[in-house]
């Protein structure tokens, strides 16, 4: 009987020792998921632009967002372009810090429909990194990316005619304002 129970915890053990360890795994797995996918709006990287160009011309449109927290105005130079499948573009949002202070900030980003994630490759993007502005100050963000031609092979793209790339900067030092995948990891509760 005593083997018996020690089998059954080591299997609870074990098991429990799985979950946890599944539990941290799970964020970076979701991501990568995403990344790999495109799931979610979540679009590619690119190292370079596409080797072919395609046939078919989607319209992009751009949209930008500054969460609670972070006083700035932030825009897209330009609503919309139409784009060939395969030809790189570059198109640039303007940031204004109105406060007189320095602040950072770092960008969330999205494509929708979603399904159009899998095929919209940025090669550059200003959302790769931290942004900072000094008192009153404005730049100009550069996003260079493409769509990928193999779109026009993928069934679930055919009645597409539009894609919306959106950003919303939040405070890089502000956590509470930021999306929960975004905060930093809370400290571990001692047991």
């Amino acid at each position: 009987m005593a083997t018996r129970n020690l089998k059954i915890g080591l299997v609870l053990g074990a098991a429990a020792v799985a979950m946890v360890g599944a539990s941290y795994a799970a964020v970076p797995l979701y991501f990568a998921f995403c990344r790999a996918t495109g799931y979610g709006g979540t679009t590619q990287i690119a190292k370079g632009d596409a080797a072919l160009k395609g046939e078919r011309t989607i319209i992009v449109r751009f949209d930008a967002n500054v969460a609670p927290g972070l006083d700035w105005t932030f825009e897209p130079e330009v609503e919309s372009i139409k784009l060939r499948t395969g030809v790189t573009a570059t198109v640039f949002f303007k940031a204004h810090n109105r406060s007189d202070k320095p602040t950072s900030s770092t960008a969330v980003f999205n494509v929708s429909p979603e399904v159009s994630g899998a095929w919209f490759d940025k090669i550059s993007c200003f959302c790769f990194s931290e942004q900072h502005l000094g008192p009153h100050e404005t730049a100009e963000y550069p996003v260079v990316f493409f769509l990928d031609p193999k779109l026009e092979k993928d069934w679930s793209m055919n009645g597409i005619e539009d894609i919306t790339l959106s950003y919303t900067l939040f405070s890089a030092h502000n956590d509470e304002s930021k999306p929960v995948a975004l905060r930093p990891a809370p400290p571990p509760a001692n047991l």
